[in-house]
């Protein structure tokens, strides 16, 4: 389904001078390119070196067949962003160029832009190691004005709110993000033509973090949705007790709450109470989601674990009333949602284990 239906929210311009943007999109670009020309030419040789690697592991260890499956992962990713950057040259230009910056058509556009190039990525990664999708209550993500807040295990599950929510229902969706992304130029460029924000994980100002988040619920309509993923990073049982043991000893009035998570991360309070409360008369949408885990980096999807893996997501959406007023309740209400969305991928895990 297309985006058919966007609200004059905030752009959001690059803190950054435009001599350092300018050599950060010039240098993302060249690497892609140089990449995807060097992997294209050298393909066989690469994959064929990918091959015997990988039938001496079968023979071995029966390994699956992983080097393959990562040398075509790469060259397919690698021609996606191409393929992503050419869109957004032609948005540019069919929307007036430089006088088009606040049309709502080119937002329109990069949205749909923004969900097929989503899909393409998982699309690859889903043929390429045999994942099968299982999504339970979708059609309570949609329609908007949602807030999201969506579960971070994997290096892969970045793709799932744009090729899955944006995808069946036709959202718009105004992200949080790291800044270290801007080092993808389809993110970088793409993500200052919709309501984004670039958020410094480690930032010494928390506050006004929280106030550019507040900013990104501005004019939120029927047609679009913010995606936050609470927990700031990805998933692992070290972060937990690392997280777990903060909580303890700076805010002791919630660490009982945070002791009783397993499987997900403590939600972070600033951002996610901030666009609780700038978005309201917005559903609140929960997504958990498990299959994915475990694989933060390249070197994990070696080991062969993503091979034949069945991924199960679950929507729960709560409506605008519900949010509690005061702000101790809204911690303890989020929380709650917060345990139902672990207690879930726990049960997941234990039947999948």
């Amino acid at each position: 389904m297309r985006v058919r239906r966007v609200s004059p929210g905030p752009l959001l311009g690059d803190d950054s001078a435009w001599t350092a943007r300018l050599r950060r999109r010039v240098k993302g670009i060249g690497i892609e390119i140089g990449a995807f020309v060097a992997l294209t030419l050298a393909f066989p040789l690469v994959l064929a070196t990918a091959g015997v690697v990988d039938a001496a592991l079968w023979v071995v260890r029966r390994k699956p067949w992983v080097a393959t499956r990562l040398v075509c992962m790469a060259w397919w990713f690698l021609f996606g962003e191409l393929r992503g950057i050419a869109g957004l040259v032609a948005i540019y230009v069919l929307t007036g160029g430089p006088l088009g910056r606040n049309s709502l058509r080119r937002r329109r556009l990069v949205y749909d832009l923004r969900i097929r190039w989503a899909r393409s990525h998982l699309g690859g990664i889903r043929k390429l190691f045999g994942l099968t999708f299982v999504i339970e209550a979708l059609e309570q993500a949609g329609p908007g004005p949602v807030l999201i807040l969506m579960r971070h295990a994997s290096i892969i599950d970045n793709m799932l709110p744009d090729a899955v929510i944006g995808h069946a229902h036709g959202l718009g969706l105004r992200y949080v993000i790291k800044r270290e992304l801007r080092s993808i130029p389809t993110i970088d460029i793409g993500g200052r033509w919709v309501p984004t924000i670039f958020v410094r994980r480690a930032s010494a100002d928390a506050a006004a973090e929280a106030a550019k988040l507040r900013g990104l619920a501005s004019d939120l309509g029927e047609g679009e949705g913010i995606l936050l993923y609470p927990e700031g990073t990805r998933h692992t049982p070290e972060k937990l007790a690392r997280a777990q043991a903060t909580i303890a000893e700076r805010q002791p009035a919630i660490a009982p709450l945070a002791a009783r998570l397993a499987n997900v991360l403590p939600p972070r309070l600033g951002g996610s109470l901030a666009l609780l409360d700038e978005s309201r008369g917005a559903d609140v949408v929960f997504c958990g989601h498990v299959g994915l885990d475990g694989f933060e980096r390249i070197s994990d999807i070696w080991t062969g674990g993503l091979v034949g893996a069945t991924v199960r997501m679950r929507f729960w959406r709560h409506p605008a009333e519900a949010v509690p007023d005061g702000e101790d309740e809204r911690v303890a209400w989020l929380y709650e949602r917060w345990q139902e969305l672990d207690d879930w991928v726990g049960e997941q895990l234990a039947r999948a284990g």
